[in-house]
């Protein structure tokens, strides 16, 4: 059996890493024979990260272009295709259609609301040429799998055969459970990227308010230090071989978001994180962070400035609440959200089609 993943990149991009690639150990297991073909490479995803203007990495997208071009040659080699979101961003679904056409059977994969990108889109010309081109890749593709249900919901919509959602998920035997020193400064923590620091700026109000009255840091992993500005956030830097053990140093783990159709389609996964180290959390009710934290049983939804200071005051305050409700979050974690338990399920949807 020969499965071909075609990802958005390699395990720079947090997406393709966490979607797709850390599955492949378990594929391999069920005798599965995997090759990934990334659109693009991880010096372009640094480059984007680091907020380089595209002049300086233009010929890496077109070379990132032209060898999926030449992938696509050899679909035909393989008994099953995953496409991570689209084959060719900016362009219409004619490829997708094409191997609907012509009999090759793919997955598509969906932790996004990577159609927003298109129809919500600033520029109404992209608005009419492929405000539905999403629509047609889950209407051609075999399954669609979905992490959560506002993406599930819209390929209802599009008359998409088969759905079934997958949420994003972390490897247990990489996430232990934090073994944080007790009399050691509190430590409130964010990770993320430098496109999602901007979410750190909706509690800005909280973070010099807090500091003034508790012995705490405010640390962000993978932010722009350029996006906090004067408040009392000390970033550090993202690596994947780092971030387990920085989020084991936080005493608290915190999401807020803005409230928009984008962060509908999010799938929650910095929560997961926190909790799978065993910390409590405190997010905005939006999207998939209302199914993700039980109020109170593993963490807290705060609505507004007033919900997020009296959440972070609690978790300060009170040592045996922050350990009752880490504790809570890993064993949710450990149930639902994690790769032990849906490389089973996802293993199952394979073989489905590989019979």
């Amino acid at each position: 059996m020969k499965v071909l993943i075609l990802s958005h990149a390699g395990r720079q991009d947090s997406s393709s890493r966490i979607r797709l690639l850390q599955y492949i150990p378990f594929f391999k297991q069920q005798g599965i024979q995997i090759d990934v073909s990334p659109l693009f490479s991880d010096e372009y995803i640094s480059r984007v990260v680091l907020g380089r203007p595209i002049q300086s990495y233009w010929s890496l997208i077109l070379l990132g272009y032209w060898n999926r071009l030449k992938i696509l040659f050899k679909v035909k080699s393989y008994d099953l295709i995953i496409i991570h979101k689209e084959i060719f961003p900016y362009f219409p679904a004619f490829v997708e259609r094409l191997l609907c056409f012509i009999g090759i059977v793919y997955i598509v994969d969906y932790d996004d609301a990577t159609f927003h990108k298109y129809d919500n889109h600033n520029n109404w010309l992209i608005r009419i040429l492929l405000g539905k081109k999403i629509d047609a890749v889950m209407r051609y593709s075999k399954i669609v799998i979905a992490g959560n249900k506002y993406l599930s919901s819209r390929a209802q919509l599009t008359g998409a055969s088969r759905i079934e959602i997958i949420p994003s998920v972390v490897d247990l035997n990489r996430y232990n459970l934090a073994k944080s020193d007790y009399n050691k400064q509190l430590v409130v923590g964010w990770i993320g990227s430098p496109s999602t620091g901007k979410y750190l700026l909706e509690i800005e109000s909280i973070y010099k308010m807090l500091a003034g009255e508790f012995d705490v840091r405010f640390v962000a992993v993978g932010c722009n230090k350029e996006t906090v500005k004067e408040l009392p956030i000390e970033v550090l830097p993202w690596s994947e071989e780092t971030e387990v053990k920085l989020i084991q140093s936080f005493d608290v783990g915190i999401m807020p978001l803005t409230n928009s159709i984008w962060e509908k389609g999010k799938c929650g996964y910095k929560l997961i994180q926190y909790m799978a180290c065993g910390l409590p959390v405190v997010a905005s009710p939006i999207g998939i962070n209302k199914k993700i934290i039980q109020n109170g049983n593993n963490g807290f939804l705060a609505q507004n400035t007033s919900e997020w200071e009296q959440a972070l005051r609690k978790l300060l305050n009170d040592e045996s609440l922050r350990r009752y409700l880490g504790k809570n979050g890993r064993k949710f974690v450990e149930e639902e959200y994690s790769l032990q338990v849906q490389s089973q399920k996802l293993g199952k949807i394979i073989q489905s089609l590989l019979t």
